[in-house]
């Protein structure tokens, strides 16, 4: 018996038996495709070894509004377990934070280190696929450079978790992905567990000058528009196709039609580098078009104009305090931006404050604050409690995590900041920055101050400099 042979009566009994005992015989189905996809460059992250903390006499900004004076925080097994006046927690470690106050850690919806890294040069300009308006086959997280610089820095801002996203030179720039802000070896041991992706896109000048200048399309917006609908209409027929029972029907399987399949399908968050009014509310129609969900538009200069649309919709806008006037479709800027859209349809609008900037990362606290008191100083009513959901919930809920981290409640991941004062202050500093419960930072401790080999023989040891 020839083995091609022996194959054949073998695949012929097994799929007799299967007939009679549910035994699954289709190799290579659509499911174990799609296990494939799904699991690709999955999360390896671990905590770092935490032991339980008591903050004693704190006061509290939870992220979701509420304001909480002399307050006992609690934390244990890399979460959140109480919050409450005068905690009993015999034989953990206790934190004197009379006068100090305590928030979630930082997020940052909208960030490129790691694909920009420092030094910024052509060898690490990584972030950027300008080879063709739809590259949504690339994922940010292939470019990232675990040893960034940039990441230690924005640790020492009280950020511990950020967004990372291709650039916007495309219609379609690839796949964002959500990390903790702990120094690991592998991208995969820092990506945040369970976090979905996201989806790039971008509207306005910057394709059009990418590819206009190249005497390609698109070179209009209305070539911009033209190329969001054709790339849409491919991937719901490979959609289509994949959900197809007859496996051999199947389409062969791309890596970008994978990517707008999963935003078709709700496992892929939009997010959308669009600046004007008319055309956030063209991409809006365009959703409906081909069905799918936009996340957050980004940068968003002109949000104000339209905050109601997008509190309607339920869309984010993930903002800048104050900067404007770079460029023609950034011109039309007010300050109160922020609050406008937090504020709209009685106080349902979502606003975020991002950086984009590895500078602005380091203080997200203070760009906060300065959109805060734009926003007072228009006659809005913003506390510093309701400000705080600006760097914290509202981004968790843009990233897709707001049910593990982003907000101080009891079962949450023990990402949580200590500030000397209000943080909302110029003068307040990050004192100690934990991420899942471990002392990821501390500002009177050397030893848990993260540096890279970058710094190394730059940053002398304290004990070695001259004073």
């Amino acid at each position: 018996m020839t083995y091609k042979l022996f194959l054949s009566l073998l695949l012929i009994i097994l799929v007799g038996c299967s007939e009679s005992f549910d035994i699954d015989v289709s190799f290579g189905s659509s499911d174990y495709a799609h296990q494939g996809i799904d699991n690709a460059f999955e999360s390896t992250y671990v905590p770092m070894y935490s032991q339980p903390i008591l903050f004693r006499s704190a006061n509290i900004y939870d992220g979701l509004g509420g304001e909480f004076l002399n307050y006992d925080l609690l934390l244990s097994d890399g979460s959140i377990k109480e919050i409450s006046k005068s905690i009993s927690a015999p034989g953990v470690m206790v934190v004197d934070a009379v006068d100090k106050w305590i928030t979630p850690g930082i997020i940052d919806i909208h960030s490129h280190m790691g694909v920009y890294s420092a030094p910024g040069v052509s060898t690490s300009s990584d972030g950027n696929e300008a080879t063709s308006p739809v590259t949504a086959e690339v994922w940010a997280e292939h470019s990232l450079w675990t040893q960034d610089p940039q990441f230690a820095l924005a640790l020492k801002g009280g950020v511990t978790t950020f967004h990372v996203l291709p650039g916007s030179a495309n219609l379609f720039g690839g796949r964002g992905a959500t990390f903790k802000n702990i120094s690991q070896n592998t991208i995969q041991a820092m990506k945040f567990p369970g976090a979905p992706h996201s989806l790039k896109m971008a509207c306005g000048e910057n394709p059009k000058r990418v590819y206009g200048s190249r005497r390609q399309s698109p070179a209009t917006r209305m070539g911009n528009m033209a190329g969001y609908r054709s790339a849409w209409i491919d991937a719901v027929e490979y959609t289509d196709g994949m959900s197809e029972t007859n496996e051999d029907r199947h389409p062969k399987r791309d890596l970008a039609l994978d990517t707008l399949m999963g935003v078709l399908n709700g496992e892929i968050l939009v997010q959308n580098h669009c600046y004007r009014a008319d055309e956030m509310a063209m991409m809006i129609e365009l959703s409906k078009e081909f069905d799918y969900k936009i996340t957050a538009f980004h940068h968003a200069v002109e949000a104000y104009k339209i905050a109601d649309l997008l509190a309607d919709e339920g869309i984010c806008a993930a903002l800048w305090a104050d900067w404007w006037g770079f460029k023609h479709e950034a011109y039309d800027m007010v300050q109160a931006n922020v609050a406008i859209v937090d504020q709209a349809r009685n106080g349902t609008g979502c606003a975020i404050v991002h950086s984009d900037d590895p500078v602005g990362i380091q203080h997200l606290n203070e760009e906060a604050a300065k959109a805060m008191a734009a926003g007072n100083r228009a006659g809005f009513n913003i506390s510093k409690a309701h400000a705080m959901r600006w760097i914290t919930s509202n981004p968790a809920k843009a990233a897709g995590i707001l049910d593990q981290t982003g907000s101080i409640e009891v079962g949450k991941d023990a990402d949580i900041v200590l500030w000397s004062g209000n943080p909302f202050s110029v003068y307040s500093r990050a004192e100690k920055v934990l991420i899942d419960g471990a002392l990821a930072f501390d500002i009177n401790d050397p030893k848990i101050q993260p540096i890279t080999d970058f710094d190394l023989g730059i940053i002398q040891p304290e004990e070695n400099r001259v004073q």
